[in-house]
C-alpha cells in the first residue's frame, strides 16, 4: 500500500491499510491513523498527527513549520482528526509554543488552496472552501462554513453554526448560529438554513431570532442587550452560549445590519 517511488521515514507511524501514493513525503514523527490515504506529492511533515479514513490530495501539505518569525524551532504539532478531507496544494501549519498545536477535528473538509495557519482550532464538521486563509490563532465552531476567498485575521473566534460568505474579510469575532456577510462585515440573519439541515426545531430557530433582534435590531448596545436577553428571554444551552460568546470576545464581535427605515417600519 506504500508506492516505492514515496519516501517514508522510518520512524514514522503508519496504522493499518494506509495507503501512500508516488513522490509523497512523510516525515520522522509523524502519526497517519489506519485507512488514510496520503495522495500524489502530498507533503507530512514533522509534527503531524493525522486520524483514521483521512483523504490527503496531491500537493497538499500538514504540519510545515510556522509562517511566524517568533517560531524558534520548538517543538509543536499539527493534530488532524478522523475523517478529514484536504484538497489540492491545501496547507495546514503546525503550532508554537503559543499552544503547542494546531488542531483539525473530525469530519472536517478543507478545500484546495487553503491555508491554516499555527495554532488554529477548527472543531468538528468544519468546511473551508477554496482559497480560504486563515491567520494564527483562529478558532472556528462546529458546522461552520467559511465561502471561498474568505480571509480571516489572526485571533478572530468564528462561533459553532456560521455560515461566512464567499470573498468576507473576516476582522471580528462571529457569535453562533449566524450568517455574516457584505464589507466591512455584518449580522445579515441566522443561519436557519444549515440549523434546519443540523436538526434544529422550528421552535428553536425562533429562540435564537429572538436573541439576534435584541442584539441587533433592538437600538440597545452590546451590554444592555445582553443583560435584557439574561434577564427576559428564556434560558436554554444556546441562549447561554451565544452570551459567553459574546463576553469572552477579546476583539468584539462583528457590527449589525444596517436596517432602512421601511424596515424599521414594518
Amino acid at each position: 500500500m506504500i508506492s516505492p517511488l514515496a519516501f517514508v521515514h522510518p520512524e514514522a507511524q503508519l496504522g493499518e491499510n494506509v495507503i501512500v501514493h508516488p513522490f509523497s513525503y512523510i516525515d520522522k514523527n509523524v502519526v497517519i491513523g489506519d485507512h488514510t490515504e496520503i495522495g500524489p506529492n502530498a507533503t507530512i511533515y514533522y509534527g503531524s498527527r493525522i486520524g483514521k479514513h483521512g483523504k490527503i490530495f496531491p500537493g497538499a501539505v500538514v504540519g510545515a513549520i510556522p509562517q511566524d518569525l517568533k517560531f524558534e524551532g520548538e517543538e509543536s504539532l499539527a493534530i488532524i482528526g478522523d475523517y478529514v478531507t484536504i484538497r489540492e496544494n491545501a496547507t495546514i501549519n503546525r503550532g508554537t509554543k503559543a499552544s503547542g498545536k494546531t488542531v483539525v477535528g473530525n469530519h472536517v473538509l478543507i478545500m484546495a488552496n487553503a491555508h491554516i495557519a499555527h495554532d488554529c482550532i477548527l472543531e468538528d464538521h468544519v468546511i473551508i472552501v477554496n482559497n480560504v486563509g486563515l491567520a494564527g490563532h483562529v478558532e472556528i465552531g462546529e458546522w461552520t462554513i467559511l465561502g471561498g476567498m474568505a480571509a480571516v485575521q489572526q485571533f478572530v473566534k468564528i462561533g459553532p453554526h456560521v455560515m461566512v460568505s464567499g470573498g468576507s474579510l473576516v476582522r471580528k469575532d462571529v457569535p453562533p448560529f449566524v450568517r455574516v456577510a457584505k464589507e466591512p462585515l455584518q449580522y445579515v440573519g441566522i443561519n436557519s438554513i444549515g440549523l434546519r439541515r443540523r436538526g434544529f426545531s422550528e421552535e428553536k430557530i425562533r429562540e435564537i431570532q429572538d436573541i439576534y433582534r435584541v442584539l441587533y435590531l433592538s437600538g440597545m448596545n452590546i451590554s444592555k442587550a445582553l443583560d435584557y436577553i439574561e434577564k427576559e428571554l428564556p434560558v436554554s444551552p444556546e441562549r447561554d452560549l451565544i452570551i459567553d460568546f459574546i463576553k469572552n470576545s477579546t476583539k468584539g464581535i462583528v457590527r449589525g445590519k444596517f436596517i432602512t427605515q421601511e424596515e424599521k417600519n414594518q
